[in-house]
């Protein structure tokens, strides 16, 4: 099995866990607010961090996947080498956002946070932890495009397949 394969499981199965505990997490806030009058307190900042974290780890699962929203006016009534040269181009655009905002900008915040020590109000956990996804997801993506880049065939044809 190809690394590729690895990581799209690993994804998929993190991804699972991670809405599993989002719905266990909502659910006892909801119960513990309604039914037991007193709500918890750790809750809320759970469900903000595991939302985090899902959408930022899924935002590479999709992107591994080329299931993201795109605009194909160009590429549909374009040649094959006309498609292959705009999905390159493509791709070397969302590296290049990967690399500067995701990985860049995100070790940046980690590295503030981890210096500041920052820890969140109710869970007490490093923020720097909760950050960490950020780079990790950026890493994802561009691993993603590069291999998309180098792929022997199309994209078009390797769909319709």
């Amino acid at each position: 099995m190809e690394l590729r394969a690895k990581i799209d499981i690993v994804l998929e199965k993190l991804l699972a866990i991670i809405m599993g505990v989002m719905v266990i997490n909502v659910l006892w806030q909801v119960f513990s607010r309604y039914i037991l009058g007193d709500p918890s307190y750790f809750t809320d900042e759970l469900a903000r961090y595991l939302l985090i974290w899902l959408g930022l780890l899924g935002a590479a699962y999709v992107s591994g996947r080329n299931m993201h929203v795109a605009i194909d006016v160009f590429s549909t009534n374009s040649s094959d080498a006309t498609k292959r040269k705009l999905a390159v181009t493509i791709n070397l655009i969302i590296i290049l956002f990967a690399l500067m905002a995701l990985v860049a900008g995100g070790i940046r915040l980690v590295y503030i946070t981890y210096v500041l020590d920052q820890h969140s109000p109710a869970l007490q956990i490093p923020l720097s932890v909760v950050y960490l996804i950020i780079p990790v997801s950026g890493m994802l993506i561009v691993y993603y495009k590069t291999a998309d880049i180098f792929k022997s065939e199309p994209e078009s044809e390797s769909e319709s397949e």
